[in-house]
Formats: structure tokens, sequence, C-alpha cells
């Protein structure tokens, strides 16, 4: 809540693009869709990331638990960054896969790129990225406390990474030598495909430009790219339930 409250007061202060959208309705749809599935999670398997890496401590299940110190924080650094790259690679899948994108594409459909964007998500998609997320620790074996620390920068820098501000060119340029800014996700929100599959990290950069998914710059000013999906531009059809029911429609093809 820090975090989002700090990005709001600085899209507010220093704007990269104007809100064609009314801020109420944009921010009723996509703040009632982080606030039930925090409800669901919470009801379901809201602390199984947790668990999930205490069992596996306790079983001595997973790469790091087997040939690993686990009190090291070298092996914090090591945990941290294979469950980024875990995340990474579900990210591509979520894009590659069809019966995974009919629930990512609720995220995509956003026309405003703005705080609010990083809990637009169906909560199908994020049930189903607990249950990998879970998998990929019991493969990793990463302590708890790294979970812990990997889920608060993971939702710091969703936050940040879709926040609707204008860094200083010279800022931007040295903070995308380490971390995806708010300028190369909004490339991976483009309307176009082959902008929309790339730029897939939350966090570091670095799983881009070593997987060669990594775009720097587009022919469009980013402050005028069209973002969202071409077959879902209809802003009036994009309201809460409709978002809900989306994975379920006949959809058009990607372009």
């Amino acid at each position: 809540m820090g975090i989002f409250t700090l990005m709001v007061v600085l899209e507010n202060y220093r704007p990269k693009r104007k809100h064609t959208q009314k801020r109420l309705k944009h921010w009723t749809i996509n703040i009632g869709l982080g606030l039930f599935n925090n409800l669901l999670l919470k009801v379901t398997l809201g602390g199984l990331a947790i668990q999930s890496a205490l069992i596996a401590q306790e079983n001595h299940w997973g790469l790091i638990n087997n040939f690993f110190s686990t009190e090291h924080w070298a092996t914090l650094l090591l945990g941290y960054f294979l469950l980024d790259f875990a995340i990474y690679l579900q990210h591509i899948a979520s894009h590659k896969w069809r019966w995974l994108w009919r629930f990512h594409c609720v995220h995509h459909s956003d026309l405003e790129i703005d705080a609010s964007t990083a809990v637009r998500f169906h909560p199908g998609e994020i049930i189903i990225s607990m249950i990998y997320k879970s998998l990929c620790i019991f493969l990793i074996g990463p302590s708890a406390l790294t979970v812990f620390i990997f889920e608060i920068i993971l939702n710091g820098c969703a936050l940040f990474n879709h926040s609707n501000i204008a860094i200083p060119t010279g800022i931007e340029s040295r903070l995308r030598h380490v971390m995806i800014t708010p300028d190369l996700h909004r490339i991976h929100h483009s309307m176009k495909r082959v902008e929309t599959d790339s730029n897939y990290g939350f966090s570091i950069c670095w799983w881009d430009k070593l997987c060669r998914t990594y775009t720097a710059k587009v022919a469009q000013p980013l402050a005028h790219l069209p973002l969202g999906l071409p077959q879902l531009r209809a802003v009036e059809k994009l309201g809460w339930l409709y978002l809900l029911a989306l994975p379920f429609r006949r959809q058009q093809p990607r372009d």
C-alpha cells in the first residue's frame, strides 16, 4: 500500500501519458479485481508460497536444500534469481499458450497503464500462478525468508513498472541496465504483438537480454503508443463482470 500510494502521487505530479478514461472508472475495475483476488487468496492459497518453502526445507526438497547452506546470504541471492527466472518463464508461457493467454489477456486489456494495472489480473490466473510458484519453490528449495523478500520486491516492482511516471531520461537510461522501467514495460503493453511479446521481466531485465526478448525502444513515442488489445478496444465492454467472464468467451485470435 505504501508503494502504491507513492506511485499514485508521482503519477499525478509527473505523468508520462494523459489519461483518456475517467480515473474513478479505471480504478474501480482494476482495484476491484485486485481486492477480489486478495480476498480469494486469503480464503484459499494465500500462504501457499511461504508454506511450500517451509515444507521443502523440512523435507530437504529442492536444489538449494540439498546442495547449499540455506543460511548463507549468497544462497538467498541464488534463490531469489532462480525464482525471478521462473516467473519470467511463466510470463512467456502466459503469452504463448492459448489457454493461459485467455486469463492473462485480462491484464493486457487495459487501455490506460498506471499503478492500478499491476493488480488487474483474472482470479484464475492468480490461482494458477500461486500453484506454479509453489511447485517452483519445491524444485528450487529457497528459504521462507527468500520467498518473503522475493514477494515484496516482485509486487513493488510490478507497481513501479506499471506506473504512469515520466522518469527523467538520464535516470531511466541507467535504471534499465538493471531493472524493468515503466518505459520498458509500457512497450510490453503495446497493441502490436511483436512489441507485446517482449520485455517479460517484472523486476530485473537481465533475463530478457539473455533470452533475446528485450526491446529497448519502438518507432512510436511512448507517450502516444497505443496500448491494450485490438479486439477489445470497445471501452464500454470492459467492465468488471465482463473481464471475469472474458477467459470463457469466444475470443478472436491474437494479431
